[in-house]
């Protein structure tokens, strides 16, 4: 293991002065002394806007590179295929290992990219390295001095760091001015909406509806970061007849913010968005999201959504929710959440497969189907 000063320090002596990323639990010590050190590391909503802020960057003539999860592959190989290897744009990148070198050891949402993260690379031609757990300051060096010949010859080189391999760091300060425990806003909306099918986004959204209302129609998304409130779009138009909520997080919903476009413009009556914003990436450490600066009510409102509010109390989100059920949306509520304290509940599978919460979801929409005349 290196520590995350070495890290950020050895990066600095050679001339990086540009960093970009989606926080992952394994770059929380980097990130950490990047935010507070004041330099220039940019909070990307996606992979993909993270790699071309470092290509821009490096067109513009700094040292760049990027740090994520190797979940987010997939949303930076266009970018990677068409803007930097097409443009041979000298930009480093950095890749966690979820579900590597033994997926059985990590969530199924990595069952996947774990053993593909290499293969992919390697399919597109791109330089790579692997740094392990095991590996100290010097094979850092010697990765980073493979990696700069290949900057120097206008490649994109990858480093993919096992678990472990890098040190963390203290986060800092994430005080968020005033807001609601996420666990009782979610627990007023299955109170109010005992028929609803909810979505919730991965993370600790997720974990947290399945310990405080757990039920047949409740669907927990782990991984896919973003796309909750597109796959409540896709289950509100084939079942009109039911409400459906989604349970959102601000850096998820950030992370794919033209859904809401969509949303608006397909203008499902059935559907109901519900952003908790406690300003952070919660579950990869605590980074700050942008979400201090955008206003989900205002995005809502347009893009076409009926109606977006937010929602200061619980009787305010109780309130909303009810208009919402009794009137044609699609709707919007904005809720300020508190950052979570105490013990973490556990993901939905840790009592159920993935395939389980799939299969009890998809009969409670067939049921309540049945259920409807005609």
């Amino acid at each position: 293991m290196i520590s995350a000063d070495a890290f950020c320090a050895e990066l600095t002596e050679r001339g990086f002065s540009t960093a970009s990323g989606v926080p992952c639990s394994h770059f929380g010590g980097p990130i950490a002394l990047l935010s507070r050190s004041g330099e220039a590391y940019v909070p990307a909503p996606n992979e993909g806007a993270a790699l071309a802020v470092a290509a821009g960057a490096a067109l513009a003539g700094r040292r760049a590179y990027v740090m994520l999860q190797n979940s987010g592959l997939g949303n930076l190989v266009n970018p990677l295929t068409s803007l930097v290897m097409t443009y041979q744009l000298p930009v480093l990148t950095f890749v966690s290992l979820r579900g590597w070198p033994d997926p059985a050891t990590d969530e199924p949402q990595h069952e996947v990219m774990g053993p593909a993260s290499h293969p992919l690379l390697e399919a597109l031609g791109v330089p790579h390295y692997t740094l392990r757990k095991d590996d100290g300051v010097e094979r850092f060096r010697e990765l980073l001095d493979a990696a700069d010949k290949d900057l120097s010859d206008r490649r994109a080189p990858f480093v993919l760091v096992e678990r472990g391999a890098i040190g963390k760091a203290d986060a800092g300060s994430t005080d968020v001015a005033g807001g609601l425990p996420s666990a009782e806003v979610m627990r007023r909306i299955a109170e109010v909406a005992p028929e609803a099918a909810l979505v919730a986004t991965t993370g600790f959204t997720g974990r947290e509806l399945f310990a405080v209302a757990d039920r047949p129609g409740n669907f927990y998304m782990q991984g896919s970061m973003g796309h909750a409130s597109s796959l409540a779009l896709g289950v509100a138009l084939a079942q009109p007849q039911r409400t459906v909520i989604v349970l959102d997080g601000d850096g998820a919903a950030l992370m794919h913010l033209g859904a809401m476009s969509t949303i608006g413009q397909q203008a499902p009556a059935n559907l109901v968005h519900v952003v908790l914003d406690n300003g952070v990436h919660e579950s990869t450490g605590g980074q700050r999201t942008t979400s201090d600066t955008t206003s989900f009510a205002q995005v809502a409102a347009a893009c076409g959504y009926r109606t977006a509010v937010g929602c200061p109390a619980l009787d305010d989100v109780e309130a909303a929710l009810r208009t919402a059920l009794a009137s044609p949306g699609p709707h919007l509520l904005a809720v300020r959440t508190l950052p979570r304290t105490g013990a973490v509940p556990p993901r939905a599978t840790s009592a159920l497969s993935a395939e389980g919460i799939r299969d009890r979801f998809s009969a409670s929409l067939a049921g309540a189907s049945d259920q409807q005349p005609g």
